[in-house]
Order: structure tokens, then C-alpha cells, then sequence
């Protein structure tokens, strides 16, 4: 069901049919309006929310004309007792609307913080614009447009965009399929969200591009032979939302670096020597949060660590995105030979030198040619085993087939 909110007001015009501007009232405006349209959520520390609050609370009666004003959507919108108030009439997301606050939660926000802490806000005002009817496409482009105050990141653009929409119906029917919950963080200060760079979009959108085996291809004349420093995108073409939606890379990706990250706390927990953690980067006095919820590890350690493994599996993809050897029956097994014959040592070698691996392992190209080439090694050596296997298993049809012909002739 839509909801009202009612707004006091001191007069207003019809700026167009779809339009109202008027000014309000700010001690008694509404602080639990709907942000479905902002694209991102207000941030109490905030050089924005500070400007209004210090503005708001110390000379309240000039706020009015220091503040460029409250930009809001309403499905409609009409004034009532004698023009005093405007109502509003609110659509709830569920209900296909994108009503609320378009531009001014960290003014909306200075309210509601002024108001607990009992400043007298009588004599303040705000001007307030209120689009009526507004599309979700439309509410969002005027949301792109009007968040200029402080810098919008990308990510914040291209969620509003719409962008991200098919990884969260992804992750959505991923949840309900294997009771999972994912915890990722969209935009800017979304509520709710962990601060772990892991649980950020933008980290599954580099898991997902490590799997792109025709982009990112050492075989081929590309200069972009491994995903090394990756760049994303702040917008993503149709193009490349189509290579993205081989959304089963996400799922192997996610398992890799779960995996990973359980093998590196086997090894922390059972140390050669007792207290003593040989990894460089793994810091055991921090905690880290994977997009699942189900996965936290008593173990600090750099975003993109899992990165160079992942990408190295893209060995084992055709130019169709379907596996070569079937995965379930070399994941563990691979997974297990790149630990201990090349990344457990590098991890070991780098703690031993003194140095600290951080994000510069995701620069490292040396990391990722080896841990390609030995992927290639490995698929190689699985490869011969079948041709060989199937070689055996001919000539024991051939034998067996042979051996069955005599007795027969004997008989």
C-alpha cells in the first residue's frame, strides 16, 4: 500500500504539471522518508553532512538561502489544510516505485540529528522540489545529475545505472537455491553492508573477469595477456554484461577463493612453529569477511590475493565458457598442487625477504604467467592420462574381443 507523508509548508508554486517547489518547514519535515531513489546512502562523516549540520544548528534562520534544497519523488502530490501542508503520496519499492529522496539525504539526515539533540529549528526553512509521476529510469537520472555536492564513485553510478542488476538476480536465486546470503555493498555508504573490500561489487566483478579466458588470453596476440592491475569499467557495455552473465564463473570463483582461504587457515592453525605465521600479508590480528556470509576467517589479508588462482582456471575454459575436464573433479585436486608447489612457497619466500605482498600481487605478472603455465602443465598431464586411458581401455576391447573369436574357433 502507498504511504503519506505530509510536509508543512510556508507557500509554493506549480512549477510545471509535474512539479512542485515550495518551502518547508524543518522542525517538523519528515526524517524517515524513503531513499529507494539517492544513489547512496548518507555518511554522518561526511564533509556534506557536517557543512549542514554546523550551517543548520548555529544560524538556522539563514539556512534557507545557504542550501540548495531537497530534491524528492512522490507518486502524487497535493496541498492540504488551507495550503499549509503538501501531501505525498509514496510508492514503496515492491510496489514498482522509486519515490523518496532524490538529492538531500545527508540534509535530511542533519535534521534528524539537530532535532535529537533539541536545537530549535522553528525559524529554519528548506526549499523543496518535488517531481510527481517520475519513472525509475527518470528518478535515477535526475539522482546521477543532482549528487554533485562531494564525489559520487563509480560504483555508485553504475548500481543507479542498473548495471549490477543481473549479478543481484544472480546472487538472489543463488540464496533461495542453497539457502546461501550474500552480503555485498552496491553503492556508497549502503547500510548494512560489511567495509571488507571482499563483500564489494567490484571485487566480483574481478572474480568474474578472471575467468574470462578469450579477453584475457596469453596464447593470443592481446597485449592484455592475464588480468594483472585489472581496470573496471564504470560502465558496462552490452557487450560486456554478456560475458559477465556466464554468472557460473561467479559461482566457481566464489568456491576458489573459499577454498583458498580455508587452506591458509589450516596452515596458520597448525604452524611449524607455535605462535609463528610464515605468510607474508596474512595478518592474524584482523578478520576477513567473504561475500557469503557464511565465511569468516580469523586472518587479515589482501583483497585481490585470491586472484592470480582464479585466473589460472581459466586454462581449463574453451572459447565457450565450458570446461574442458570437469570441474568438480579437478578443483580440489589443482587447487591443492598451485598451494603446494608454487603460492604456499611464494607466500613463505616473501615473508622471509622481509617484503609484504599487499595489492602489488595483483600487479605481479611473474605470479600470474607461473601460475598459468602450471595450470597448463597440469590440464596437459590430465589430457595424456585420458588419451592414454583411452588407449588402454581400446586394446582391452580389442583383446578382449580377439581372445573371444578363438575360443570360438577352438569350439
Amino acid at each position: 500500500m502507498p504511504k503519506t507523508w505530509n510536509i508543512k509548508i510556508d507557500n509554493y508554486f506549480q512549477a510545471n504539471p509535474n512539479c512542485i517547489i515550495a518551502t518547508a518547514h524543518v522542525d517538523s519535515f519528515p526524517t524517515d522518508l524513503p531513499l529507494e531513489p539517492n544513489i547512496r546512502e548518507p555518511n554522518r562523516k561526511s564533509a556534506t553532512y557536517r557543512q549542514v549540520f554546523d550551517s543548520l544548528t548555529t544560524e538556522p534562520d539563514k539556512f534557507f538561502s545557504r542550501h540548495s534544497g531537497i530534491v524528492l519523488s512522490a507518486n502524487k502530490a497535493k496541498p492540504v489544510k488551507n495550503k499549509t501542508e503538501l501531501e505525498l503520496e509514496i510508492l514503496e519499492a515492491n510496489e514498482g516505485g522509486s519515490d523518496g529522496i532524490i538529492n538531500g539525504g545527508h540534509t535530511v539526515l542533519g535534521f534528524e540529528q539537530a532535532k535529537n539533540y533539541k536545537y530549535d529549528l522553528t525559524k529554519a526553512r528548506v526549499k523543496i522540489t518535488i517531481h510527481i509521476g517520475l519513472l525509475e529510469d527518470e528518478a535515477k537520472d535526475i539522482a546521477l545529475a543532482s549528487n554533485t555536492t562531494t564525489p559520487v564513485d563509480s560504483r555508485s553510478k553504475v548500481n543507479a545505472r542498473g548495471d549490477y542488476k543481473f549479478i543481484k538476480q544472480y546472487l538472489a536465486q543463488l540464496e533461495q537455491k542453497e539457502d546461501r546470503k550474500f552480503r555485498i555493498a552496491y553503492y556508497q555508504n549502503q547500510s548494512g553492508a560489511p567495509r571488507n573490500a571482499q563483500c564489494n561489487v567490484n571485487h566480483l566483478l574481478k572474480l568474474i573477469n578472471c575467468l574470462d579466458r578469450n579477453r584475457y588470453n596469453p596464447d593470443g596476440n592481446k597485449r592484455t595477456k592475464h588480468p594483472a592491475g585489472m581496470s573496471l569499467p564504470s560502465n558496462i557495455t552490452d557487450a560486456e554484461r554478456e560475458t559477465l552473465e556466464s554468472l557460473y564463473c561467479l559461482y566457481v570463483a566464489l568456491w576458489i577463493e573459499q577454498r583458498l582461504y580455508e587452506i591458509i587457515q589450516e596452515h596458520i592453525s597448525n604452524p611449524r612453529r607455535k605462535g609463528a605465521n610464515d605468510l607474508a600479508s596474512i595478518d592474524i590480528r584482523k578478520t576477513t569477511l567473504l561475500p557469503d556470509s557464511k565465511y569468516s576467517f580469523g586472518f587479515g589479508a589482501p583483497t585481490d590475493l585470491a586472484l592470480p588462482i582464479i585466473a589460472s582456471y581459466r586454462v581449463f575454459l574453451d572459447k565457450e565458457y565450458k570446461w574442458i575436464l570437469p570441474f568438480n573433479e579437478f578443483a580440489e585436486d589443482f587447487l591443492q598442487h598451485l598451494w603446494n608447489n608454487y603460492f604456499r612457497k611464494y607466500l613463505v619466500s616473501e615473508k622471509t625477504a622481509g617484503n609484504t605482498v599487499g595489492t602489488k600481487i595483483s600487479r605481479n605478472q611473474e605470479i600470474w604467467e607461473s601460475l598459468y603455465i602450471s595450470a597448463q602443465s597440469y590440464l596437459n598431464q590430465h589430457l595424456v592420462k585420458m588419451v592414454n586411458s583411452s588407449k588402454e581401455e581400446s586394446q582391452a576391447k580389442v583383446t578382449q574381443g580377439t581372445k573371444g573369436r578363438v575360443q570360438a574357433g577352438n569350439k
